[in-house]
């Protein structure tokens, strides 16, 4: 009875694990996939594999979030505001499902105030009000819960410069978010999820340089 119950349980760690290697085999060349691509041909190819994977796995918040990274990138590069808003509705829809499998991960929220932060840009004098202030309290949820995002204080300090600028004031609260977000970039130390983002430094210098 004892060697067959050990024999069961080495079987299923055998099969947990060959399960596990090819899960992030998969998600590995997705996630670069959405990192390189230079079309939303490209991006949407990675989208649907990855809403694919989210579904067989069902318990993992990595493929919603990178299907819903994916879709920001798409409507970041779209002129008409319809577009945008529709790209970012499905990028929502992403992050709501990887919430729910994951309520305490700072990264999906962030990603969250990203959402929020472009769908300000498709029209900001009339959206304005409404979206810089839920960005703004979306990403400082983000750094509550974990206060070395350097993804969400990054974006934070998109914000920030952004409102500077409309205001015609100086960035000197953006400059130093940004700053404090390139030092834990360059601190940061491996993750031991080997998915976890990687996204956001160069994004991030691009706000630093402008405090030159």
């Amino acid at each position: 009875m004892k060697t067959t119950i050990l024999f069961l349980l080495l079987v299923t760690s055998i099969s947990t694990r060959a399960n596990d290697e090819k899960y992030f085999d998969q998600m590995g060349k997705q996630i670069q996939a959405v990192y390189t691509a230079k079309s939303i041909e490209e991006y949407q190819q990675a989208i649907n594999a990855l809403d694919r994977i989210g579904n067989a796995e069902k318990t993992k918040w990595e493929p919603y979030y990178y299907s819903a990274f994916g879709n920001i990138m798409i409507a970041t590069n779209l002129a008409e505001g319809s577009k945008k808003d529709s790209y970012l509705d499905l990028a929502l829809t992403s992050i709501t499902k990887g919430k729910e499998l994951a309520p305490s991960e700072s990264e999906l929220v962030a990603l969250e105030g990203f959402v929020h932060m472009i769908r300000l840009t498709v029209d900001p004098a009339t959206r304005g009000q409404q979206y810089s202030g839920l960005a703004m309290q979306t990403f400082g949820k983000a750094l509550g819960m974990n206060p070395n995002n350097p993804r969400a204080m990054s974006l934070m300090a998109q914000m920030q410069l952004g409102t500077a600028r409309f205001f015609n004031q100086l960035p000197t609260e953006a400059c130093e978010t940004a700053r404090k977000a390139a030092t834990i970039f360059e601190s940061a130390t491996e993750s031991e999820n080997s998915l976890a983002p990687r996204w956001g430094k160069e994004m991030n210098l691009e706000v630093v340089k402008s405090c030159k």
